[in-house]
């Protein structure tokens, strides 16, 4: 959300409850939808006046992917960054031909290796960003390392809000 906004762009950002709406409209978002309670493929055709979003960040995969397909514009882009949901989705290449939009698979990691300078490049410019206040990083709970197993349950079953950083030396029962 932070670096849409950064970059001027009008961001959507789809949800799943209350909390996590709340906090995306406080990161920023122009528009929050909850994917539990609202049609998202209208909603985000109406936004854009028919036309569907520009760019489409995809951290979840399965049935968030298949409504990706539908909400982007002719032109598009869908960026898959991951799989949350578990299902890796099938991409029907012909629709992608029809709308002409394109499909991104970003996997950061592997830019350690096959493109260190733009990790670092990536890294000085989120850096400067923060010292500006442009971002912030959400950092939801701090955890000791005995409590990391319950927090990466926590983060799967999707009840996190920002990240859960765990602090090797930090006493049980610490901040929240």
């Amino acid at each position: 959300v932070q670096l849409g906004k950064a970059a001027g762009a009008t961001v959507i950002g789809v949800v799943g409850g209350d909390d996590k709406a709340r906090v995306a409209r406080e990161l920023g978002c122009d528009l929050v939808l909850d994917r539990r309670a609202d049609d998202i493929v209208a909603a985000v055709k109406e936004a854009t006046g028919g036309r569907g979003a520009d760019v489409v960040y995809d951290p979840v995969g399965g049935d968030a992917f298949v409504k990706s397909v539908k909400c982007v514009a002719f032109e598009g882009r869908i960026v898959v960054v991951g799989f949350a949901s578990g299902i890796v989705p099938q991409a029907a290449l012909n629709h992608a031909l029809v709308k002409n939009y394109a499909i991104l698979g970003l996997h950061w990691g592997l830019y350690n290796t096959h493109d260190p300078a733009a990790v670092r490049a990536c890294h000085e410019e989120l850096t400067k960003l923060a010292a500006q206040g442009t971002v912030k990083p959400l950092v939801s709970e701090r955890v000791p390392l005995e409590g990391a197993a319950d927090a990466v349950q926590r983060v799967a079953d999707g009840v996190t809000t920002g990240r859960v950083v765990v602090v090797p030396g930090q006493p049980a029962g610490g901040a929240r």
